[in-house]
């Protein structure tokens, strides 16, 4: 996981620790926040703008074994 978002996660868990006293409902958020960037982390290639299918991968990868053997 990049840095920045365990710094996000940590500063996220201590302001819902100070804010909510109620151990369970702490647990609740925290697991709520989790939820909510495995979803964003797990998007698929297709779905990130400008970023290459996995067809597009093999085609360039193609490309260059042809290249070398040439």
């Amino acid at each position: 996981m990049p840095k920045s978002i365990r710094i996000f996660i940590r500063k996220e868990k201590a302001r819902i620790r100070r804010q909510f006293f109620d151990v369970k409902k702490q647990n609740e958020m925290i697991a709520e926040i989790y939820k909510k960037l495995s979803v964003k982390i797990e998007q698929p290639a297709e779905k990130i703008k400008g970023a290459k299918t996995e067809n597009e991968n093999e085609k360039v990868k193609v490309k260059k074994q042809k290249t070398v053997k040439a």
